[in-house]
């Protein structure tokens, strides 16, 4: 073979491999994209925040002692239903009944003396009575000096008079304070309801509550007939929430019922709580949803999960969470570029990233199109402005979406039939 015929051989062998490489390559960009693909339409949509937080009565006191001693008796059990003024315990109360006998014997004593002084007083003022008829009739009788003696002497015991009904009242006001005291040591309901808590035992001392509220609380009565759940909302979601918004409640105890709650009260002032960080610090609101069908066997403090519903919308233009997606601002690009070039209607020139979807052509091509969301619903947006109904969009993957680019290939995700689908969930 001559070297001539070598030669051709080998451009022939090189050129059947480029025009390989070159068929394969084609082929591979003009492989179609597996995605779900979704027509834009109408739905229902709730907007809600949902969180967490516990069950407890709209009205509930903790009962605490003003005085120190020993409960010598207790009439209920924690459970217990109870009644306005029923008795509930009693603390020892031998010690303010001795001081009340002491008061009442100071102010018997008192009243004696106020009672003496008096008596002195109506007899100096008939002496000085007598003395001034005296020196009336004979002025040699009675000189000047005793009838000024006389005088002072009223004086004298007028004052004394004031200072025993001094000592008289003061006696009463102590006789009053002990028998305050006395009467601290028994201990009623201020309201009708349930013993929720009882911290104390026969026998233990009772601390006055102003030491240490927490370990001076001897028990607490809860009216359960209205319950109530504070949950604590995120700043990002509180600021959506309304009083009057209505709720959907589970609490964990029943899990298999949920509730009806509506929104009564929404706290002014923060409730700070650590986060995985010792630095950071989550900012959360208290907000207080009224249950309006409470289970009469509901218990304070149980878990529950609030569902606030914000905002709704019937039959809006929705997309799916999903397909919503982001991708850099082209108008900004090309306002980078030339800065007299028109922008794109419905992009916000100066914002790096932009919202939108990937539309699905009639050539199975996407081309990525900005849109305006509204209210999230559960699995959909509202769709403000961007998209029209019954055009078809890129409603999954969520990995196909990512990676998806304008006038990119696709082709629809085969579904699996219902009785597959059926076998396959747990």
């Amino acid at each position: 073979m001559s070297k001539k015929t070598k030669y051709g051989i080998f451009i022939g062998v090189v050129v059947g491999l480029i025009a390989i490489v070159a068929v394969t390559a084609a082929k591979r960009g003009n492989k179609a994209t597996e995605v779900r693909i979704e027509e834009v339409g109408k739905q229902d949509l709730v907007s809600s925040v949902t969180a967490s937080g516990q069950v407890s009565a709209q009205k509930k006191v903790d009962l605490s002692s003003d005085i120190t001693g020993k409960i010598t008796r207790l009439s209920v059990k924690d459970g217990d239903m109870v009644r306005q003024g029923q008795f509930l315990l009693q603390i020892d109360p031998e010690q303010f009944e001795a001081q009340v006998q002491r008061s009442e014997a100071s102010l018997a004593n008192t009243r004696a003396s106020l009672a003496q002084s008096r008596a002195n007083l109506q007899q100096a003022q008939r002496n000085l009575e007598r003395l001034d008829g005296i020196r009336r009739t004979n002025q040699t009788l009675v000189s000047g000096q005793e009838l000024e003696l006389a005088q002072t002497q009223l004086d004298v015991n007028k004052a004394l008079v004031e200072a025993a009904l001094q000592n008289v009242q003061q006696g009463e006001a102590a006789l009053r304070e002990a028998r305050s005291q006395l009467a601290k040591t028994t201990i009623y309901a201020p309201m009708s309801g349930r013993v929720t808590r009882l911290n104390v035992e026969l026998g233990e001392t009772a601390i006055m509550g102003t030491l240490n509220k927490d370990a001076a609380t001897l028990l607490t009565i809860s009216d359960m007939s209205v319950l109530e759940t504070k949950v604590k909302v995120d700043e990002t979601d509180v600021s959506r929430i309304s009083i009057g918004d209505s709720a959907v409640i589970q609490i964990d105890a029943f899990p298999d019922t949920t509730f009806i709650g509506r929104v009564v009260e929404i706290s002014n002032s923060s409730v700070r709580g650590a986060t995985a960080t010792t630095t950071d610090q989550a900012i959360d609101y208290e907000v207080t949803v009224r249950i309006l069908n409470a289970p009469r066997e509901s218990r304070p403090d149980f878990s529950s999960t609030a569902k606030i519903v914000t905002d709704t919308r019937t039959q809006a233009l929705a997309i799916p969470i999903i397909a919503l997606t982001v991708r850099e601002n082209e108008a900004l690009k090309q306002t980078d570029a030339a800065p007299n070039a028109p922008t794109t209607p419905q992009v916000q020139v100066g914002k790096k990233d932009v919202e939108g979807v990937f539309v699905v052509g009639a050539d199975n091509k996407v081309t990525f199109r900005p849109v305006t969301v509204g209210i999230a619903g559960e699995k959909y947006f509202e769709v403000l402005s961007g998209l029209q109904p019954g055009e078809r969009i890129v409603a999954g993957t969520y990995q196909a979406i990512r990676e998806l680019k304008d006038e990119q290939l696709v082709r629809e995700q085969p579904q699996a039939p219902a009785d597959t689908k059926a076998a396959r969930t747990p």
